[in-house]
């Protein structure tokens, strides 16, 4: 079976950069859906400071993430890159499950 997300380098490289900063007692990054946003539901990430029992969790790259269980059905297949600008630098999500996004690119809806 394959993982429900995958990183690319950049991204690895970035979750690395965040957690060498981050407060001692966090144990990775999570990744959650919240509703809102013009298109319905936006990419939500955090620190994860204790472990859901209910929690999927993606070890990649030398990185752990921690995926929402109630995310899981929405995020299957994506990748996570990272994108580095000259004004902006995101985390991106390449969901194949996505189908429409909104112009701003903040939210996303699934059918």
């Amino acid at each position: 079976m394959s993982p429900i997300i995958k990183l690319s380098e950049n991204a690895a490289n970035r979750i690395k950069e965040i957690m060498s900063s981050a407060e001692k007692d966090a144990l990775g990054v999570r990744v959650s859906v919240k509703s809102g946003g013009c298109a319905g539901m936006s990419y939500v990430m955090e620190y994860s400071k204790v472990l859901n029992p209910n929690d999927e969790i993606i070890e990649d790259k030398g990185v752990k993430v921690f995926i929402d269980s109630a995310a899981v059905m929405y995020l299957l297949g994506t990748e996570m890159d990272y994108k580095k600008e000259d004004f902006s630098s995101t985390f991106v999500f390449n969901n194949p499950n996505e189908t429409e996004r909104c112009g701003c690119g903040e939210s996303f809806k699934v059918e």
